[in-house]
């Protein structure tokens, strides 16, 4: 029975891989995605990954979406999963009507032409026709490489030439206005309906769904005319509502390590992956949608949204926020950028460099931050009705959030900003107590002595995190005492025990030490004995961040990008994300209880 790709795909996303693998393997957190041992080879140690919409074992090599989990794990057919993964996700299997495989055919057929009109508009950007559209490319500073990468072409003149040049390959006018590549229109002087090309003249921009397949296409024309950018009509591959341009890329570039970003254009989108930010994306011609979303979520729990600084991006900034304030949860947030007044992605970079988009990108506001200041601005009202109805407002924003401990925090954040801007200058309350000394060594030492203790009671963290914690430069003593005692006995363990390794400890001469670390006063819930493995994991990460630096930090993942993307290991790619988080969580500053310390 053929199935609907749109139904499919539905059903994809209804059906998230980790709730549905995990009834069968026991998954732990591995930064964004999740790990346990594969239940199709037996294996100690777990290789087995799980991601937002597929699965991949690098032991035994099963990979596959929820489909292909479904027809391993229980041995039936795709349809037995089908019928058992759309029960659960509460959707109704079409039915097989002479219809639906009709348009099954044609679907599969429009992917053929899309493809084919790609490549002709490809060929034509080369020829002297597209030499006007090969140079504009160039003159924004495009490499042959990059025109490649993205599938840019030149759409001709029009009238007829590209079903004219199809037509070699069996693709009939038909074909093309069901892929929306020409469409009829009303003739004039009393003539009748005409077929027309709807791009010509124009630099052509291939938009792809998530896995890669070209669905439609947008056209920039060059000079005056209006309108500057037109993308294809609603079809049966294509919704302007559901698809994002650079998808299909951004996703490979955010599993190895990039910043889920979210331009405005077409351009902006190639400028960032040129300057080797690879996951941006940008909606088409319209403000994000719901959709659009949920898609940037699948792929990234935190994207950032990077908007143009004037009236209309701040505009696109505030109606994004509202959309998304009731489909937050502690997982889903999102980040923002607000640019110069008058620059976009492409002239920024083209004017700074990345390294210019990178100090945007490193200081990008949490979405508390980006709505207070979009909603209050500077300063507030003097009126004191102006105030309170700001106040309620605030309120009212935060309410909107499903998670009432999420919305418990956002009131908290507007509020705490909004009673920061209401202390005129000079006019503050002494504080009843004097502020402590600041002791940056004490620090430095209490965040070693945490981030041991956690090693101690949680030795299993030491799987993954024994090189970075050689690499922490340790207060002189019994932090460092401890580090080593702790790498020498992690090479001869036969089992990860922290009874076992608190006796190596005493053994080894170093009691003192080890009571100094292990002792309970000052230690947080999740470098005590008994705290949940994943919370001790991101207390790990988080007090090796300021332990090790921003830069040393910085040059860490810049390293482990390198190398998983030249390796392809899981354990690059565990130690790739773990950083990235750590340097996320160190910019910004997420422990302000470890510096009060």
């Amino acid at each position: 029975m053929a199935l609907p790709p749109n139904f499919l795909d539905e059903l994809r996303a209804r059906t998230p891989m980790p709730g549905l693998v995990g009834r069968r393997v026991r998954l732990s957190k591995s930064g964004r995605n999740w790990k346990g041992l594969c239940p199709f080879h037996n294996e100690k140690s777990p290789s087995f990954y799980v991601y937002d919409d597929s699965f991949h074992c690098f032991g035994c090599g099963a990979h596959g979406d929820a489909f292909a989990f479904i027809m391993r794990a229980e041995g039936g057919g795709f349809m037995e999963a089908v019928e058992r993964l759309a029960g659960e996700a509460g959707l109704d299997i079409p039915k097989p009507t002479p219809e639906a495989a009709a348009r099954e055919r044609r679907a599969k057929d429009l992917y053929g032409v899309l493809q084919a009109a790609e490549a002709a508009y490809a060929r034509r950007l080369r020829t002297p026709e597209g030499a006007e559209g090969l140079a504009y490319l160039q003159r924004r500073g495009l490499t042959e490489e990059t025109i490649r990468h993205f599938g840019l072409g030149w759409s001709g003149a029009g009238r007829g030439a590209l079903l004219a040049e199809l037509r070699a390959e069996g693709i009939e006018q038909a074909q093309l206005i069901e892929a929306g590549l020409m469409q009829e229109r009303e003739g004039f002087n009393g003539e009748g309906a005409r077929v027309v090309d709807l791009f010509f003249n124009r630099v052509m921009f291939p938009i792809r769904d998530r896995r890669g397949r070209t669905i439609s296409f947008g056209g920039r024309i060059l000079g005056d005319g209006q309108p500057k950018y037109v993308n294809g009509p609603e079809t049966v591959l294509f919704s302007k509502r559901r698809n994002l341009y650079g998808l299909d890329l951004a996703r490979e570039g955010v599993f190895r390590g990039a910043t889920l970003l979210v331009a405005e254009g077409y351009m902006d989108v190639i400028a960032l992956h040129q300057a080797g930010f690879t996951g941006a994306v940008a909606p088409l011609g319209t403000a994000l949608t719901e959709d659009q979303l949920q898609a940037l979520w699948q792929v990234s729990p935190e994207p950032v949204l990077c908007l143009d600084g004037d009236a209309a991006g701040q505009r696109a900034a505030a109606r994004t926020a509202e959309l998304a304030m009731p489909l937050l949860a502690p997982e889903r947030s999102l980040r923002f950028i607000t640019l110069p007044g008058g620059e976009d992605p492409d002239t920024l970079i083209r004017q700074k460099g990345p390294r210019g988009f990178q100090t945007l990108l490193d200081a990008a506001q949490p979405l508390a931050e980006a709505i207070f200041g979009l909603i209050v601005g500077g300063r507030l009202p003097e009126a004191p009705e102006a105030r309170a109805a700001l106040r309620n407002r605030l309120a009212g924003i935060a309410q909107t959030i499903p998670d009432k401990a999420l919305a418990s925090e956002f009131r908290s954040a507007f509020f705490n900003r909004f009673f920061e801007l209401s202390r005129k200058p000079g006019k503050r309350a002494a504080p009843r107590h004097p502020r402590p000394v600041v002791d940056p060594e004490g620090i430095q030492a209490e965040r070693a002595r945490i981030i041991l203790a956690i090693c101690i009671h949680q030795p299993e963290i030491l799987r993954d995190a024994q090189e970075p914690l050689a690499l922490l430069d340790l207060p002189d003593g019994p932090a460092r005492q401890v580090r080593d005692a702790l790498l020498a006995w992690i090479e001869g363990a036969a089992r990860l025990d922290s009874g076992e390794l608190i006796a190596h400890l005493a053994l080894c001469g170093i009691a003192p030490a080890a009571d100094w670390v292990l002792r309970a006063s000052g230690l947080p819930m999740e470098a005590r004995p008994g705290a949940q493995p994943k919370e001790a994991l991101d207390a790990f990460w988080q007090m090796f961040g300021f332990l090790r630096g921003e830069a040393e930090l910085a040059e860490d993942a810049r390293a482990a990008q390198m190398a998983f993307a030249a390796t392809n290991d899981p354990a690059a790619q565990i130690r790739l994300i773990r950083l990235t988080e750590a340097l996320d969580a160190l910019r910004r500053g997420e422990s302000d209880e470890a510096d009060a310390v």
